[in-house]
């Protein structure tokens, strides 16, 4: 079991520090700290750039480019493959056309996994909003009865009751997560404990059970709405994390052709820059030389 523990409920994330238990024997385990190594930096860079909520945001505007770039590419690419046979490079033309014939074959065969990629990863870089529709609707929708409730006064009811209740109200799925009163994912009055499914799909998916930590009775239990299991699903298609090991190797070889893409389009938009500056400078040349004759 792995806790989340802080100096106080509002204490910012980055204050809080990880224990592992063993479940059988209670016993704390070492660990590596997750908040540390290069995997961790490559894992902030990725999703927000070390700038918190407005740098996902932002990732999220380039995703949406990405996408726009993709669809615009095979809005150019179906006219021209109508003249030419599929995966064609022109080995007897310049190298600018043969990058250019890679470019596109590569970005073709690629470009469901991209679209998929690139969709996914824009509806990661809005967790922090959909956490809080979530929080401002079917949250505060659960909890409303407890609104003007007073606070806990004295110890809260048990947990193992808490994560009983749980299971027979959903005896189908499994604890994969419990939140405890004043957390973020839970309001001031409530274990929040959260289960999901044992198939591949529902392993995924969350159901929030709320248990009164005062009476320790179960106040209500809801399926997660459609936009947060849109994010739940959205995971782990964007870094293919639900197939193994073979799944994240075909991932890999499918960054690689995306970036050999990227470059490929970068090198073709600064060859056609150049040949249209030096198209220019010959223009100018030859304008001035048949004035100097006029």
């Amino acid at each position: 079991m792995f806790f989340d523990v802080a100096p106080a409920m509002e204490a910012p994330p980055d204050s809080s520090t990880y224990l592992a238990m063993d479940a059988r024997t209670g016993e704390l385990i070492d660990f590596p700290d997750p908040r540390e190594g290069l995997m961790y930096f490559i894992l902030e860079l990725h999703t927000d750039m070390f700038a918190g909520p407005f740098g996902m945001l932002f990732l999220g505007l380039m995703g949406i480019l990405f996408i726009i770039a993709l669809v615009s590419g095979v809005m150019l690419y179906g006219p021209i493959m109508k003249k030419f046979d599929f995966g064609m490079i022109r080995n007897d033309k310049s190298r600018r056309l043969k990058w250019l014939d890679m470019h596109n074959m590569l970005g073709i065969i690629t470009l469901a996994w991209t679209l998929v990629v690139g969709v996914t990863g824009v509806i990661n870089t809005l967790h922090d909003v959909i956490l809080v529709m979530w929080q401002q609707g079917q949250l505060a929708e659960m909890v409303e009865p407890y609104k003007d409730a007073a606070p806990i006064e004295g110890a809260f009811s048990s947990l193992d009751n808490a994560i009983d209740l749980s299971k027979k109200s959903a005896p189908e799925m499994e604890v994969s997560l419990i939140a405890f009163p004043g957390t973020i994912f839970t309001s001031k009055h409530h274990y929040a404990v959260f289960l999901k499914g044992n198939t591949p799909v529902t392993s995924r998916l969350l159901k929030p059970a709320l248990i009164d930590a005062e009476t320790g009775a179960l106040t209500d239990i809801r399926d997660m709405p459609w936009y947060v299991n849109t994010l739940f699903l959205s995971q782990p298609l964007h870094f293919g994390d639900y197939g193994g090991m073979p799944l994240k190797i075909i991932w890999v070889l499918f960054d690689i052709a995306t970036i050999i893409i990227l470059l490929s389009g970068l090198y073709l938009w600064f060859s056609r820059m150049k040949a249209s500056n030096l198209q220019s400078v010959r223009l100018k040349g030859k304008e001035l030389e048949e004035e100097i004759l006029a």
